[in-house]
Parts: structure tokens; C-alpha cells; sequence
């Protein structure tokens, strides 16, 4: 054999006995960590170092975007996630308004994505589009059902509404309206207002003039905080409540003795000392302990949002490497039917238990009463 063939032979043998390399799984995330979402998107941003980086042998890349709370920047970042970079999953955006915008471009180009977002209506109606869009909040109903239980069990028989003029403000009002005509409780008045609204005199006003015994705030971070503040300081002496959407600690901070005594439901991590052991509260406390590590701050409970949603990337991965390698077509679908057989899965918001109807997962376990009291989170006992 001559030399020439010999290193030829030796240089095939070499390609045929070196493994294949492995594509990275890619995550694109998209976040609001600029702009008026920037309450909700920056420890969004922030809880990525912590996702999974390796499951079932194969290494986990993620793309990280910042969308400026723009939903035109949102649809753009979407686009070159997937167009661009191939991604098998995308995480995010911050925003219910943001999220609605790009549903379709998810669900044409068969990528999952997971929306830590507040809004149900990003996963209901179900819709063959929406198959694609996974929830890592928990849905209005949820958070609803226990905010009605408790005022009627505390004697209120109507409420008024204020809440933002998009897709979280506009579910919670269908709702509400649905989950207090069943309980008998009656809205005396339904405002609306714009997230980037500097004022909300003339909706606070329209609902002090209907005299509710009690009113619910549907706005999500830190636009949650005006319309409590300004009804306190037209004299408003009645029961608050805020959904999910304010369970930052910021709201505490900006809303300061305005907030004093406000009711909410959300996830059991703004109270985490005060609930009974738990798979989920193991995760929870983890998850608080490594962010303030690495940031110095705890966490709010949104962060916790997208940490859920690579847990679920991590349950689900190893049973879509069964059908196909990532960056292909086949790992994504595979991917995406392994998020809806999601069964029992602990995380920090709650416990997920994904079907083709149900696209968010939780129970009751993913939900508490609080309170505000003496300026902190308390479990409403």
C-alpha cells in the first residue's frame, strides 16, 4: 500500500470511528428587562444562568433577547429565534400583549414555547395554534375562584373593577363577571386604562361613585400600584384585591402604606415560611437561595415563571430525544407532545399536570391567599 493510500485509509477509519457530534439543544429566551414590563422581564432575564445546561447527555444552549416590552420588538426577536438560530423551544415573553402577537409564528414554524406570562388567554381557548403555547403561570380562573370564595365568605356583595386594557385586563374582566354572577356578588363598575397611563383619576373616580364594598385590580407588575394608590388617596376605605400580577415586591415598596391590607391569590413562594413542607417548596427555596446568590436580591415570584419552564423543558427533553435530534422538526413536535403529558411535576410555582385542554396545569397546590401586613407578604390566615 503506498503512503498516500495508507493516510487516506487512516483518515477514513478515523471519521468512521469518531462519535457524531451532538447539536446543542437551543432555547431562545425572550425577555422584558427594559421598558414598562421591566418589573416582570428583569428577573426573567435574570433566572436564566440557573436554568438546566445538560439533559440526557446532550448540552442546552440559551439565546437571550431583550424585547424592550415592545411587542413589535417581541415579534421581531421571535422571528430571528426562529428563522435565525433554529431554536427547539423559546421562553417567553414577559408580556400577555407580547405573547398574543407571536402565537402564530410559534405555532407555523413548530416551535414550543413556554409563556410566563399572566393572561389565559394565551392557552384558552384552545386553539390548533395554541396547542404550541405552554403557560408557566397560573390561569385567571385559578387565582379568581379563591379571590370570589373569600369575598363571599366575607359578606361582599359588590365589587368594581379596574384593569389594564389588554389581553390580562380584558380575560380578568370575562372572569370576574362570570365567577361572581354564580356567587351573587355584583360589579358595579369595570374601568379600563393603559399600562403607560401616568393617571387614573377619572376610572377611580367612576368606581368610588358606585360604592363597591370591595375592589380588584387587574394589572400586572408594576402597573398594579397606581390604581390602588390613587383610590386611597380619594378616600377609599373599602376591602382591595390584586391578582397574581402583583406579587412582586416592588408593589410593597412603590405602593407603600397604600397597599397596607391588600388581598391576594398567587403561588405560595412570597410566603414560603409560613406554608407546610413541599416538593414544590423544596424547589422554591432553592431556587430563591441560588438567585440571591448569584444577584444579591431575592427573586420575584415571575422569575420563578422561567425557571418552571426549563424544569418543564428538562422533564420533557429526554422523551423528545427519542424522536428526533435537536434542531429538527421532528424533536420539536416530540417536544412539544412530551409538555402536554407532563404528569406531577413539582416546580416552584406549583405542581403542573399538562392535557391537549389544559395547557397551564395547576391546581390548587399552586395558589394561597395573602395579605399585606405591617408592610409584608403574610399567608391570610
Amino acid at each position: 500500500m503506498t503512503p498516500k493510500k495508507v493516510i487516506s485509509t487512516l483518515f477514513l477509519s478515523s471519521i468512521l470511528l469518531t462519535p457524531m457530534a451532538h447539536a446543542d439543544i437551543k432555547i431562545g429566551v425572550v425577555s422584558s428587562s427594559t421598558g414598562p414590563i421591566a418589573l416582570v422581564g428583569i428577573p426573567q432575564k435574570n433566572t436564566v444562568p440557573l436554568l438546566p445546561t445538560s439533559v440526557g447527555g446532550e448540552k442546552i444552549s440559551y439565546i437571550t433577547l431583550d424585547d424592550g416590552s415592545d411587542p413589535t420588538a417581541t415579534v421581531k426577536a421571535f422571528k430571528k429565534l426562529i428563522d435565525e438560530e433554529k431554536v427547539d423551544a423559546i421562553i417567553g415573553p414577559s408580556g400577555s400583549g407580547n405573547a398574543m402577537g407571536v402565537i402564530q409564528f410559534v405555532a407555523e414554524s413548530g416551535t414550543p414555547m413556554l409563556a410566563p406570562v399572566g393572561t389565559a388567554a394565551v392557552v384558552l381557548p384552545m386553539t390548533e395554534q395554541k396547542k404550541w403555547v405552554f403557560k408557566t403561570t397560573q390561569n385567571d380562573d385559578l387565582i379568581a375562584d379563591a379571590l370570589v370564595d373569600y369575598m363571599k365568605a366575607t359578606g361582599v356583595k359588590s365589587i368594581g373593577l379596574i384593569g389594564t386594557a389588554d389581553p390580562y385586563g380584558e380575560n380578568w374582566s370575562k372572569v370576574m363577571e362570570d365567577l361572581t354572577q354564580d356567587a351573587g356578588i355584583e360589579i358595579v363598575a369595570n374601568e379600563k386604562f393603559q399600562r403607560q397611563d401616568t393617571s387614573v383619576t377619572g376610572q377611580s373616580l367612576k368606581v368610588l361613585l358606585a360604592n363597591p364594598d370591595a375592589v380588584l385590580i387587574a394589572a400586572p407588575g408594576s402597573s398594579s400600584v397606581m390604581p390602588q394608590t390613587t383610590l386611597k388617596d380619594q378616600g377609599y376605605g373599602g376591602k382591595i384585591y390584586q391578582t397574581h400580577g402583583a406579587a412582586l415586591d416592588p408593589f410593597l415598596r412603590l405602593g407603600g402604606k397604600a397597599v397596607e391590607g391588600t388581598i391576594l391569590a398567587a403561588s405560595s413562594m412570597l410566603v414560603l415560611d409560613e406554608v407546610p413542607s413541599s416538593d414544590s417548596k423544596d424547589i422554591a427555596t432553592k431556587y430563591i437561595t441560588d438567585y440571591k446568590a448569584l444577584h444579591g436580591e431575592i427573586p420575584a415570584t415571575f422569575g420563578g415563571n422561567v425557571l418552571d419552564a426549563g424544569l418543564l423543558l428538562e422533564n420533557a427533553i429526554p422523551k423528545a430525544l427519542r424522536s428526533g435530534k435537536p434542531g429538527s422538526a421532528e424533536f420539536r413536535s416530540a417536544l412539544r407532545d412530551a409538555l402536554e403529558n407532563t404528569k406531577e411535576m413539582p416546580a416552584t410555582q406549583g405542581v403542573y399536570n399538562m392535557t391537549p385542554e389544559d395547557h397551564s396545569g395547576f391546581d390548587e397546590r399552586g395558589r394561597v391567599l395573602i395579605t399585606v401586613k405591617d408592610g409584608k407578604w403574610t399567608l391570610l390566615k
